[in-house]
């Protein structure tokens, strides 16, 4: 049904789907909480002898286990870093704690991102330090933090277990640079791939290849100890080498060549838009000119044995959080559509393609269902993956990817005049860009009640200065919110969930 551009307020059913795509959200987020995530996945059992093992499930059924003898080891250290480390790590201590060998480590975390009881529970309980950090560009805290897991890493030997817990954010939060770099090198190459609009996956090609933890060397310098690797995947397909820049895992994917590639596609050139630094384009030519030892591959002894000392089993991811919400879909009535996880491109774009389909949908309402639609209203449309938004050098708007989505999604619903749509778009990080949001959540009138709300508001100047934060914030809510999707750190992080709602 059509409404007019004069009616400000959200309808009945806008009402009640705001809510249902905001309980979908929250299913979403609590299936893939880190916590309960690695104590699936791991677990101290006892072997017919009274011997301890440590028990690692490959597959989600349990079918496929890796076992780890402790009698083999002495020390047992937890490395975590990303905006899951603190929660992963409480777990990890928990479940190896029990074995009474020597437990220590490292737990990177982004700032607010743990509880003071949990910073308190891992260093008076499993002698586990928390060192805070700041994300998306590393700072000098990073770097501490960095080096402290390397020189334990250095330090273990072929009794010593090692267990790291990775997930999103890793990469910026575990960052120690390769000399020559300076730490100012490395957070200006961070700011400008950002600004540039690269994929993670593809700056994780550059990352990895500027610093001593990244593709592969964390592994290599904790050799000869044993290292098992969880992960919590933030990246589209769970490409566990580029994830974190794949600290312990082989880098057999990508080269210097493939980095000085994206450097010249993405205008990161001395004389491009967002030119690299000197020192990190001086150092790309140098490798690739074959004067510098690139990232380790299978053959190195960390991982050629069978099996091999370095393991990677995968805990949880964007797809489990998807699956929630169409789960969480269904019992609240609607007919639940997964379109998949692995959806990506520009925001703006990406939103176009929701309320095209939306549009579709909505056409059951005056014409049924016809053979060609995809499901029967109520709708629910859900999706995972990452967006990007490209930024030009100069803007100063706050914003990010989700709420930039949410925004133009309600500047195009608004166009075609459609309601009874709400298009909730979230980070399950509860972080958006460098903002408090995880995202945003909007209907065909959104875009009408704000600017006739607030006086001197544009949603298209928003738009053209990627500024969906302050067009967004209600000043006359206690927090901000309204269409603003307000979660707090939520302590995981595998990417965002997309929801679309047609009624």
């Amino acid at each position: 049904m059509l409404f007019s551009s004069l009616s400000f307020e959200m309808t009945d059913n806008e009402i009640q789907m705001k809510d249902d795509a905001l309980k979908m959200i929250n299913a979403s987020i609590r299936a893939v909480d880190p916590y309960a995530a690695v104590k699936r996945k791991m677990m101290m059992c006892k072997g017919g002898d009274s011997l301890e093992t440590l028990a690692v499930h490959v597959d989600d059924d349990g079918a496929e286990q890796i076992k780890y003898d402790m009698s083999e080891y002495d020390r047992i250290r937890v490395f975590s870093f990303g905006k899951a480390s603190a929660a992963m790590a409480l777990a990890a201590g928990e479940i190896v704690s029990s074995c009474g060998k020597e437990l220590d480590g490292v737990t990177i975390i982004k700032d607010d991102h743990a509880t003071a009881e949990e910073i308190d529970l891992l260093k008076d309980k499993y002698n586990i330090v928390v060192r805070p950090a700041s994300h998306p560009v590393p700072d000098a805290r990073s770097v501490a933090g960095s080096n402290e897991i390397l020189h334990l890493a250095k330090t273990s030997d072929s009794r010593t277990l090692i267990i790291a817990c990775i997930s999103g954010g890793g990469s910026a939060l575990f960052c120690s640079p390769r000399e020559p770099l300076t730490l100012d090198d490395l957070m200006q190459t961070n700011q400008n791939l950002l600004a540039s609009g690269m994929p993670i996956e593809k700056m994780n090609v550059i990352r990895k290849r500027l610093e001593n933890g990244k593709g592969g060397r964390l592994a290599a310098t904790a050799f000869p100890a044993t290292v098992v690797t969880l992960v919590l995947s933030d990246i589209i397909g769970d490409p566990i080498d580029l994830i974190a820049s794949g600290p312990t895992v082989p880098d057999d994917c990508s080269g210097w060549d493939d980095a000085c590639r994206l450097v010249k596609e993405y205008g990161l050139e001395a004389d491009g838009e967002y030119a690299l630094p000197d020192a990190v384009l001086n150092l790309l030519r140098l490798g690739k000119e074959g004067h510098l030892e690139d990232t380790p591959k299978s053959s190195h002894q960390a991982f050629r044995d069978s099996p091999p000392l370095c393991r990677t089993v995968l805990v949880g991811n964007n797809r489990a959080a998807v699956i929630a919400a169409a789960n969480e879909a269904d019992r609240l009535g609607w007919n639940p559509v997964v379109l998949g996880t692995r959806v990506d491109g520009e925001a703006s774009v990406v939103a176009g393609t929701y309320v095209a389909m939306a549009e579709t949908l909505s056409q059951q309402r005056e014409h049924g269902v016809n053979s060609y639609q995809i499901a029967a209203l109520p709708t629910a449309l859900i999706a995972g993956g990452e967006t990007v938004v490209t930024i030009p050098a100069e803007c100063n708007g706050k914003g990010g990817r989700n709420q930039e989505l949410a925004l133009s999604a309600a500047i195009k619903l608004k166009e075609i005049g459609l309601r009874d749509v709400v298009i909730a778009s979230c980070g399950t990080d509860g972080t958006d860009g460098p903002t408090d949001a995880a995202g945003a959540i909007v209907d065909g009138a959104s875009v009408d009640r704000i600017e006739h709300t607030f006086t001197g508001r544009s949603a298209h100047d928003a738009m053209k200065n990627h500024d969906a934060y302050h067009f967004f914030y209600d000043i006359n809510s206690d927090d901000g919110s309204h269409h603003l999707i307000l979660t707090g750190p939520t302590g995981t992080n595998v990417a965002d969930v997309m929801i679309t709602l047609i009624k």
